[in-house]
């Protein structure tokens, strides 16, 4: 990778707001939803990477992770990396997916990553808000567009959903319609005609 720095448009001497506010500028300029189909999609795309793949170093250097090798790492067993983001992803390997959801409910909004969508979304997704948690992890997805690991845990979500009647998420999200409404009272009238 280049030099992060460079990449967001700042000396390696900027401030932690510097170059959050620098980073934030470059997401809304580049969003994949601002090209959507537009010929600059792909490149738009490729420029969201890069600037996620400098973001994401300059926060480990600072914190004292060192380089990073690139591209996501695997969720499951993976290093958890340092910072709030990487305690949090500890917490969910742990286990301990509450105390984690209250670690990322206290990153600010303007300094939520595709990183934050992601692990928000695993956090959903374990204490069974489903649809909140797709929506994170789309959100995750659509911030950075190559991460493998964001990828995969959508399709692994999107499986699961095709294969359930009940979405693929056992009991606890269980989907009804008016259909489901009709039938249930049908059964109910014929129950209470037949007690006479």
């Amino acid at each position: 990778m280049s030099d992060p720095y460079k990449v967001l448009g700042v000396s390696s001497n900027a401030t932690d707001d510097e170059i959050k506010k620098a980073y934030r500028a470059l997401v809304k300029q580049y969003h994949p939803d601002n090209y959507a189909d537009n010929p600059l999609a792909n490149l738009a795309a490729d420029k969201m990477k890069e600037i996620n793949e400098a973001y994401s170093e300059i926060q480990k250097l600072r914190s004292g992770g060192g380089s990073s090798s690139g591209g996501g790492s695997s969720y499951s067993g993976g290093n958890a990396g340092s910072g709030e983001l990487g305690r949090a992803r500890q917490l969910i390997n742990a286990g301990r997916a509450g105390e984690a959801e209250i670690l990322l409910n206290r990153i600010p909004v303007g300094d939520r990553t595709a990183e934050w969508h992601f692990l928000k979304g695993v956090v959903l997704y374990r204490n069974g808000w489903v649809q909140d948690a797709r929506t994170e992890i789309e959100m995750a997805c659509r911030m950075d567009p190559y991460n493998n690991e964001y990828r995969s845990f959508q399709q692994r979500m999107n499986s699961t959903a095709a294969q359930s009647p009940y979405g693929g998420y056992g009991t606890q999200q269980a989907t009804c319609d008016v259909c489901d409404l009709c039938q249930a009272m049908m059964c109910l009238n014929c129950l209470c005609n037949g007690c006479r």
